[in-house]
């Protein structure tokens, strides 16, 4: 599967037309890399609230209420450009109202026959908390992509190894990570849990970002990272882990991941963390012992 993941540049549609016009713009440029998958980022909703006056986009409540009349035109955009490009894309995420003045996270996934799936982010930042209106998910998923398991790990759920642990016992083998950050700090914490997940688990992350500067949004004011296809590392993959990173101002990389390659990788690996993750479960590391040293 050749897999496109996009370092996405934030910028201001004028109507919801304009925002279709850019999709459109960016999946061609997936295609020509010949992806079958094309990741974009975490927030990427949030970019519609560009369209609303400064009364609006400036506050995050109201950008968030304000945007909601767009989900359905979200789902059928999407949709349709998946049908017509026949490819997989991860649409980001859209900050879906659950009915109750309450927004959850939702990275949506669709298949070149149109139809979609989701996954909600589970563990909210410090951010999100603070804005005491969005929620986290309750539901752990992984999909069948085009013959290969995959799951969704939003932004700062990649940094929590057991849910992702439970994904890969699932049989994923893809990790996709829409994220966003806005520190050098924050986009280097991801980039850790992408790596660290690739290597416990023995799959491949894939990690979309945001890119660029939105002063008119609370939360996509500021934008900082690389995106990134990563593998384990050990033999016959990259001692760093790094398969390909955008640098600059790239906004696509594509890579196709070796699935069979993968796997074949268990027979010669250095180390097997992921086989070896039961010896963890032992009754004297359940809880640590102190040791006083004079």
């Amino acid at each position: 599967m050749k897999v496109a993941v996009a370092k996405y540049t934030i910028g201001a549609p004028e109507d919801f037309d304009a925002f279709a016009r850019k999709q459109a713009q960016w999946l061609d440029d997936a295609q020509r890399l010949g992806a079958h998958m094309a990741v974009l980022p975490e927030y990427l909703s949030l970019e519609l609230a560009a369209i609303f006056g400064d009364d609006i986009r400036t506050d995050l409540h109201a950008s968030l209420a304000a945007t909601q009349r767009f989900h359905g035109a979200w789902l059928e955009l999407f949709s349709r450009l998946s049908r017509e490009r026949g490819m997989h894309v991860v649409a980001g995420t859209f900050l879906l109202d659950t009915g109750r003045g309450r927004y959850r996270n939702r990275s949506y996934v669709f298949a070149p026959d149109g139809t979609h799936v989701w996954q909600d982010k589970l563990r909210l930042t410090g951010f999100e908390k603070g804005t005491r209106v969005i929620e986290s998910g309750d539901e752990l998923k992984v999909f069948e992509t085009a013959g290969v398991r995959s799951a969704v790990a939003v932004c700062y759920d990649s940094e929590f190894p057991l849910p992702v642990r439970a994904q890969c016992e699932a049989g994923a083998r893809l990790l996709i990570v829409p994220s966003c950050t806005d520190t050098e700090a924050g986009a280097t914490r991801v980039r850790v849990g992408c790596l660290a997940r690739a290597l416990e688990n023995r799959c491949f992350v894939a990690q979309s970002v945001t890119a660029g500067e939105a002063p008119w949004s609370p939360a996509l004011d500021v934008n900082t990272g690389e995106a990134a296809l990563i593998a384990p590392m050990d033999v016959g993959l990259p001692h760093d882990g790094m398969i390909v990173e955008t640098r600059g101002e790239q906004r696509w990389v594509a890579a196709t991941l070796d699935f069979a390659a993968l796997e074949a990788s268990r027979a010669h690996a250095q180390v097997a963390n992921d086989r070896d993750w039961s010896s963890q479960y032992f009754p004297s590391v359940a809880r640590a012992k102190v040791v006083r040293v004079a």
